[in-house]
């Protein structure tokens, strides 16, 4: 028996596997939330200066050498950020690592975000879950990716306020490119058909695109960033146009509890800038992993005569 017929054959195995490998995903998660805003701040920074100098030498080419280090996801190899050691493979097992090194820095003792071990557990965890859900198949594959990808622009969006197009619109594009192979046997989630995902991209941007807009029109403010509209799109093309409106209520409904909770604590007023990206993303994995039954359940209270 081969593995790939074992971990169909036997679901505890799969979901055991896919929990090691969503602890190995969360820990690159941590290098994706942590250095794809640098990333995209080094670029800006960098075509800041090229039309500054361009600018000033009137529009011609500076002749410049750019001579800046590399910086992407590979490299350089991940540092402590107080002393800059290296962070060895037997220090980077997830989890684990920080549970045997106390949660400090094997060579300057300096303490580890609590951050890190979470973002893998909570990937690893989500990741089980949607082993558990899926079963043995690709659409189980194509959900784990999904779940990913929420994750990261989750933490980001906290971070930063940002949802980076360079994961948006690849998000957009694969929910679908999958829908051409969709719909999913009965039961399943995703793909979607390919008219399900279409009109749910179209519909989820223009959706609040339009929201944004009138509330422009009206107060003269803006009320989210464009990010969400792409991020909205994306989960319309993975989930289908059938799931938006769902996924606005339960993202609207829980953003607004939490958002009245954290001004309430850090007393401040409503025009602080909340994000709404972590309750899309949380509202979409929601409905990923359960919204054909909350549809069918509700739907199920109207019986139709």
């Amino acid at each position: 028996m081969t593995l790939i017929d074992a971990l169909a054959e036997f679901p505890a195995l799969f979901i055991g596997v896919s929990l090691l490998l969503g602890l190995l995903v969360g820990s690159f998660l941590n290098v994706v939330i942590y250095r794809v805003p640098l990333m995209l701040e080094r670029d800006w920074r960098e075509q800041c200066a090229e039309l500054a100098g361009a600018a000033s030498a009137g529009g011609g080419a500076t002749g410049a050498t750019n001579t800046r280090e590399k910086f992407n996801l590979l490299v350089p190899r991940s540092a402590c950020p107080h002393c800059k050691a290296p962070i060895t493979a037997m220090q980077n097992i997830p989890i684990l690592s920080y549970v045997l090194l106390g949660g400090k820095c094997a060579s300057c003792a300096a303490p580890i975000p609590r951050r890190y071990p979470l973002v893998e557990a909570l990937t690893g965890v989500l990741t089980a879950a949607v082993a558990w859900k899926f079963g043995f198949g690709w659409p189980a594959l194509a959900a784990m990716v999904l779940t990913w990808y929420l994750i990261a622009l989750t933490f980001i969006d906290v971070d930063h306020q940002l949802l980076p197009d360079n994961m948006t619109l690849p998000l957009l594009w694969l929910g679908v490119v999958l829908s051409l192979w969709g719909p999913a046997a009965e039961g399943g989630a995703i793909p979607v058909d390919l008219r399900s995902s279409v009109i749910g991209a179209v519909a989820g941007y223009s959706s609040l695109w339009l929201v944004y807009q009138t509330f422009r029109l009206v107060t003269g403010k803006e009320g989210m960033g464009y990010g969400d509209f792409k991020l909205f799109a994306a989960l319309g093309a993975w989930l289908g146009y059938q799931m938006l409106l769902p996924i606005i209520l339960v993202a609207a409904g829980v953003g607004a509890v939490c958002g009245i909770i954290i001004l309430s604590r850090k007393k401040q007023g409503h025009e602080t800038p909340i994000w709404f990206g972590p309750f899309l993303a949380a509202a979409g994995w929601i409905m990923l992993m359960f919204g054909n039954e909350l549809v069918h359940g509700y739907l199920s209270l109207y019986p139709q005569h």
